[in-house]
């Protein structure tokens, strides 16, 4: 199975109130982007990645070919909409979809992700964490879902088989996970405060 990883960077960012696009923020002398994709090349199961920008990412597109990788102009109307723009444009197969604002995500991690979408055998996968997780650590959710009687909120890490991705309903496997390290999804300044408390120790011994 070959997986094409989606590094979705075409977001507005507005909520997060700094000068700049969001992907290019730097933690700790390192931009956001860069931690994903460390984590997406470090990952045995993705095969390929392709960025994909937006009008609303001029900067994140630039620094994405200066660095050759591949890079997708998608219309910037939202996470699944572009997403699904991407999957049809270049008539994708398997297709991880990540988010440029998980700065803790980890190979490791998204290995299991994928490891997880196969075993399952189904179509779609969803990444989730419980709310109290967010509510815990003072992070923002944007969406809240009930599944199952358990309040949970998407992480931005999804895999679709992009061969079905013009039907209009796909059974979907929900992966529950509850390791604040990875769910991190830096929207506002208190969420970025978190991952510099997390990234701390690491930054003080490189």
């Amino acid at each position: 199975m070959v997986v094409t990883a989606l590094l979705m960077t075409g977001g507005e960012g507005s909520r997060l109130k700094t000068e700049g696009e969001k992907p290019l923020l730097k933690i700790g002398g390192k931009t956001m982007i860069e931690y994903v994709l460390e984590a997406l090349k470090g990952a045995k199961k993705v095969d390929d990645i392709i960025v994909t920008a937006s009008k609303h990412t001029p900067k994140t597109a630039a620094f994405a070919r200066k660095r050759r990788l591949n890079v997708l102009q998608t219309p910037g109307k939202g996470f699944c909409l572009d997403a699904r723009y991407a999957i049809k444009k270049l008539r994708l197969e398997t297709v991880l979809t990540i988010c440029a604002d998980l700065p803790l995500i980890t190979s490791e991690f998204i290995d299991k992700v994928i490891t997880h979408y196969e075993q399952s055998k189904k179509p779609a996968l969803t990444v989730m964490a419980p709310l109290e997780i967010y509510k815990k650590f003072g992070l923002s959710a944007d969406y809240v879902f009930e599944v199952e009687g358990k309040s949970l909120v998407p992480v931005g890490v999804n895999v679709v088989d992009g061969t079905r991705i013009k039907e209009k309903e796909l059974d979907e496997e929900i992966l529950v996970v509850d390791d604040e390290r990875i769910i991190v999804n830096v929207n506002t300044s208190e969420d970025l405060n978190v991952v510099k408390l997390v990234l701390k120790p690491k930054l003080k011994s490189t």
